[in-house]
């Protein structure tokens, strides 16, 4: 019994904290986004958004949510005598919009940010990578659809292992490494990457603001 009970324990307690941490950062990017101050950005830091391939869905969600508040409170008043039940659906429906609305500013305030030394790969507050000038061989702008909408996925390609930072199951930027790095990323393990691939609402945007840097020759579309 005791031998069961403690696996058991050890996989839920870290999910539990990554759940708690998940929904503090939610919580804390809904205040950071709401008081609408400049992103900070250090000197010659350009920031590029990844918001506009999901922007339109996350709309559909909140709009909804917003419509069905009210409906709910009418339904659930005039049907469930239970008056605490009011409260209870109110409340769920209100934490549901604020988490959404949440989610939405945590992918705002954490853009992918392209500087002198290198390239910041963000999304949302779960994801954040620096790749100095240095060991990038290669920026390519393409367009890809991928067959899971997990945000992180990883593929072997041959010899090489690839790590995917997807947006509604895209991305439109190849990373080519000069060297096999590891990266701190949620279920893709601590084996060496030799490309990465993330998406940006303006690709061509990033490629320019990279060959600016002062290591643009090692920058190659």
């Amino acid at each position: 019994m005791t031998d069961t009970k403690t696996p058991t324990r050890a996989r839920v307690g870290p999910l539990l904290r990554r759940a708690a941490g998940a929904e503090a950062a939610t919580w804390r990017s809904l205040y950071v986004w709401a008081r609408r101050r400049p992103l900070p950005l250090g000197p010659g830091d350009e920031p590029f958004g990844y918001l506009g391939v999901v922007k339109p869905i996350l709309g559909i969600f909140i709009g909804l949510s917003v419509v069905e508040i009210p409906i709910f409170d009418v339904v659930v008043t005039h049907v469930v005598p239970w008056r605490p039940a009011r409260w209870i659906v109110l409340g769920l429906g209100i934490w549901g919009l604020l988490w959404m609305i949440g989610l939405f500013a945590s992918m705002t305030i954490h853009p992918h940010v392209v500087g002198d030394r290198g390239l910041r790969v963000r999304l949302s507050w779960g994801v954040d990578i620096w790749i100095p000038w240095t060991d990038v061989e290669a920026l390519r702008k393409r367009y890809r659809s991928l067959p899971s909408s997990r945000s992180v996925q990883v593929e072997q390609e041959g010899d090489r292992r690839v790590v995917s930072i997807s947006v509604g199951s895209q991305t439109s930027i190849d990373v080519l490494l000069r060297r096999p790095l590891t990266f701190d990323l949620p279920k893709a393990g601590s084996t060496p990457v030799n490309e990465l691939r993330l998406y940006a609402d303006d690709p061509d945007g990033l490629l320019r603001s990279a060959r600016g840097t002062p290591v643009n020759q090692t920058v190659s579309r």
